[in-house]
């Protein structure tokens, strides 16, 4: 488990920084948060807002993108994130949502949420787990 956990954390830092050298391209003052930051993964101090980072490779099997709200009873994720972007790696493209439009999809679509414990955790988590082809009618074009 703790394997996992490290092999996931070192594979999502590659993917954080591949986000970040396509926004340097128009914003060069952005940046990494370093250590543990709730909020966001990545500022952009030129538009001062915060980018959220995630990967779902396991979509490409499942067609579901699992969009995490509670962390062992504990609110995470979307529900505290600070974020206005949250790009989504799903094992082929770099997705970009506007946080508020992922909201509005769960809501649109009255999603339910599911508990269950992810490969790798040891705690319950709940989650949406989003049909990739709904929730990206909510994705944003960016340049």
């Amino acid at each position: 488990m703790i394997e996992t956990f490290y092999r996931d954390l070192q594979e999502g830092k590659i993917i954080e920084e591949i986000v970040l050298k396509q926004i340097k391209i128009k914003y060069p003052n952005s940046y990494v948060e370093k250590g543990y930051f709730k909020e966001w993964d990545i500022f952009v101090p030129e538009l001062n807002f915060g980018v959220e980072v995630k990967s779902d490779k396991k979509s490409k099997y499942t067609g579901n993108i699992v969009i995490e709200i509670r962390f062992n009873n504990k609110p995470s994720a979307l529900s505290t994130t600070k974020a206005k972007y949250w790009v989504i790696y799903d094992g082929y493209d770099y997705n970009w949502f506007l946080v508020e439009d992922i909201k509005k999809c769960i809501k649109d679509n009255n999603l339910k949420y599911f508990n269950f414990i992810g490969k790798g955790d040891t705690k319950h988590k709940d989650a949406y787990l989003i049909k990739k082809e709904l929730l990206y009618k909510y994705k944003q074009k960016i340049e």
